[in-house]
């Protein structure tokens, strides 16, 4: 496995201390054990979850901007988890609805000593944030409107919302509300995953 999580992010030119590599390996280790009782992914192979969860995460660790992200919709922790063990210097709130997957992500907290993650059970429309978030997280989350809509309260005046999605949705951006702009549209080359993935990076509304 750590050959591979090598190869990996050799191919994605992401250079990882070995500290990181471990924790990101035991965060897959952990995934695929509690996975068996909690169905938290339908990835069922740990060598599919290196490419389909791990490096899908974090090849969006260069575009973000800021220190407090909050990943909504989190399920088992992704992509929070994942940027959180590569980016130790930023704090990654981890927001889902669900008490088993939550309490998978406090297991994950406390084996890995993750210092960087809050995980939180709570609908994101009744979630305070205070003080706001510089950046809003969602992986196949919502619709873009929706993303937006739900989460309006959620990042600060200069903050960015970012939607990590697979074919680039142009549908999804050319309906989005007035007064939203979209930031930038990345292509992100993720090694050995079959198919287009985007980061769309939306600027909210000013208040």
């Amino acid at each position: 496995m750590l050959n591979k999580l090598s190869h990996l992010l050799d191919d994605a030119g992401i250079t990882l201390s070995s500290h990181q590599k471990s924790q990101l390996l035991a965060y897959v280790e952990l995934l695929n054990k509690w996975n068996k009782a909690y169905n938290l992914t339908s990835v069922r192979d740990p060598q599919e979850m290196l490419v389909r969860h791990i490096m899908d995460s974090i090849v969006v660790a260069p575009y973000l901007s800021g220190q407090r992200f909050i990943d909504v919709g989190t399920g088992p922790g992704l992509p929070g988890v994942p940027l959180a063990i590569v980016c130790p210097d930023s704090h990654f709130t981890l927001l889902d609805s669900l008490g088993k997957r939550v309490r998978f992500l406090r297991q994950v907290q406390h084996e890995l000593k993750l210092e960087n993650i809050t995980p939180v059970q709570s609908r994101v429309e009744d979630f305070p944030a205070d003080p706001a978030f510089d950046g809003v997280l969602s992986r196949a989350f919502a619709s873009l409107t929706d993303m937006v809509t739900w989460c309006h309260h959620l990042p600060a005046d200069n903050g960015f919302f970012y939607a990590l999605k697979g074919v680039l949705p142009q549908d999804e951006i050319d309906g989005l509300p007035q007064g939203l702009a979209v930031e930038k549209v990345i292509p992100l080359s993720v090694p050995e995953l079959e198919g287009e993935r985007h980061l769309v990076i939306i600027r909210p509304k000013k208040n």
